[in-house]
């Protein structure tokens, strides 16, 4: 219980404080309840005699009365928790995960599947809030009201208050044994859950390939696979715990059974008078309730802590070390100093680099696929920290600035451009929001957003559709241009963004380039070479460092180099694509 309220404690967060006013509240008016329970049976005791004791049983049932007055009283306070505070502990959850996932290293997010975190920042903090805000006010319940009216029939006569001890004693060992079968069961079924999650996205966003290989449909192999494992590991969960739990209700009545016989012997040894045992018999079915109640609920407690520990657990992701000394940078010249950098378990892509970006310059990255040129455009945004080595900003080491300040004077443009299902509008004010409708319009002027908009029906409320889907590939590239153009960053970073255009939105799309590049420091990983031969310095990345630097016609004068052989095979890949007479 205590792990399962620390959970919920962190889950909270914000709300803690309110959290363990709730959980007052809630013990003090179960306890009031329970002692309104046990009044029964001194108040039956006083009717059952002959005569009838007139005044001890007004006596007690104004003390009913007033217990049950209080615990209205107390139950409008835990209550306030569940129907105000609830929806606010699940929105600070959400946002508490999404800073979180906004501050950890790149590197770690990368790891993460978008159906995973799908399932942890929606289903499994919905469960986290609402074992917050009901379930653990049960739990109170469960543990309090048997607890009392065992200690009041106790008091009554100890075999009868013996009986229920027994049976406690022995549902206890069970009840723990539910707790471990189910703990087990239910972290599995949310590991189905979430790889489920992640096949439906993969699913949906690959629905073309899979219709054009034949893969789509209620039998696709990649949901049927996932589907199956889901549907075994939620059986396997119902049905991990279902004997302990029959046996632990089968000791609660078979305890209220030895309860009459041995209260029914008592009553012929004339040791406790018949109304008396009614009113235990009364109470002790109160008793029973919970107990045997508790099987399901401590079910319910730990889906309730798988959801809580996959939530915790991504909380608890350590954000982005930012070591002390850092400051705005003044300039914007980038420097990689004998910088090393591998992906975990991997060899080093990147062995002792060093590069320096000039400021206000345009700097191409070439090198067969693999070099490392995208991992240099990641270590510039703080993707991840060097293992060896610095990266700098204007002198200033990228790891002592906070990620999102870094972030501040950088802009980038992919080459798979993700637009998100909103209006053409909103996906270029992300560049800058707040930006005024002249700002955006000039943005997109400059990107050449402008000239397609015109004719779409609803201009830039058009929406551009899931990931951008309602568009063309130009048209997705020339509005992640002009977010950037918007954002107006002095350091650009472009992930060779025409290399998948075909020739007439390429020409389109480089106009947008060339405007958002001007003025600026700028990193290009290009494939083409064709589109970089007006580079101030074109950096050759081979075997994890820079093998030739230079601008484009240094380059070639190296006959022999890396760089002269890809130009060469680039022209001779084109003249075996021209036509014949072309």
């Amino acid at each position: 219980m205590r792990r399962v309220l620390n959970l919920m404690l962190t889950a909270a967060g914000p709300y803690a404080p309110e959290y363990r006013r709730t959980l007052r509240y809630s013990m003090a008016a179960t306890a009031t309840q329970a002692a309104a329970y046990a009044v029964f049976i001194p108040l039956l005791a006083a009717l059952a005699v002959e005569p009838v004791a007139t005044g001890r049983a007004w006596s007690w049932v104004a003390v009913l009365a007033m217990l049950v007055v209080l615990e209205g009283f107390l139950r409008i306070g835990e209550m306030a928790f569940q129907f105000d505070t609830w929806p606010l502990v699940t929105r600070a959850t959400r946002l508490g995960l999404g800073e979180r996932l906004r501050s950890m290293p790149q590197q770690e997010l990368g790891r993460r599947a978008a159906g995973d975190l799908a399932t942890v920042v929606g289903h499994n903090a919905t469960t986290a809030a609402t074992a917050i805000s009901l379930l653990s006010t049960l739990f109170i319940q469960i543990v309090t009201v048997p607890a009392v009216i065992g200690l009041v029939i106790l008091v009554v006569d100890w075999r009868l208050g013996a009986v229920l001890a027994v049976a406690v004693v022995a549902a206890i060992p069970l009840i723990g044994q539910i707790q471990r079968l189910s703990n087990k069961g239910f972290r599995t079924v949310d590991e189905a859950d979430a790889a489920t999650a992640n096949r439906i996205v993969e699913y949906v966003q690959g629905l073309p390939v899979l219709k054009a290989t034949g893969q789509a449909g209620a039998d696709s192999p990649r949901l049927v696979e996932v589907l199956t494992d889901q549907q075994r590991a939620q059986s396997t969960a119902n049905r991990s715990a279902s004997l302990p739990v029959a046996v632990v209700q089968l000791i609660v009545r078979l305890a209220i059974v030895a309860l009459v016989v041995v209260g029914a012997a008592l009553v012929l040894d004339a040791a406790l008078t018949l109304p008396l045992l009614v009113a235990v018999i009364v109470a002790a079915a109160r008793f029973a309730e919970p107990l045997a109640l508790a099987t399901l609920m401590v079910k319910l407690f730990e889906m309730s802590e798988a959801a809580l520990s996959r939530v915790s657990d991504l909380l608890a992701v350590e954000p982005m070390p930012v070591r002390p000394g850092g400051a705005a940078p003044a300039s914007y010249e980038v420097t990689f100093e004998n910088v090393t950098f591998g992906y975990d378990g991997q060899e080093p892509l990147l062995r002792g680099l060093d590069l320096v970006v000039p400021e206000r310059s345009l700097t191409a990255l070439v090198g067969p696929s693999g070099s490392g040129k995208t991992t240099i455009t990641k270590l510039i945004t703080r993707y991840a920290d060097p293992q060896g080595g610095v990266v700098r900003l204007g002198g200033v080491d990228l790891a002592t600035l906070e990620p999102a300040e870094l972030l501040r004077h950088v802009a980038v443009v992919f080459q798979d451009v993700y637009l998100f299902d909103d209006t053409i509008r909103a996906n270029i004010a992300m560049g800058r929001p707040g930006a005024t409708e002249a700002e955006i319009e000039q943005a997109a002027r400059a990107a050449n957003v402008h000239t397609f908009v015109e004719r779409l029906p609803n201009g830039y409320d058009t929406r551009t559709g899931e990931i951008g889907s309602a568009l063309s590939g130009g048209e997705r590239q020339r509005i992640s241009i002009a977010r950037a153009i918007l954002k107006d960053a002095p350091l650009v970073l472009l992930d060779e963004p025409t290399s998948a255009l075909d020739t007439e939105s390429e020409v389109v799309v480089q106009e947008a380039i060339d405007r958002l590049v001007r003025g600026r420091t700028v990193v290009v990983i290009a494939h083409r070479l064709s589109t970089i031969v007006g580079a101030d310095q074109i950096a050759v990345i081979e075997d994890g460092v820079v093998g030739q630097l230079g601008r484009h016609e240094e380059l070639l004068a190296d006959g022999t180099g890396r760089y002269a052989r890809m130009w060469a095979a680039q022209l001779a890949a084109r003249s075996w694509h021209v036509p014949a007479g072309g």
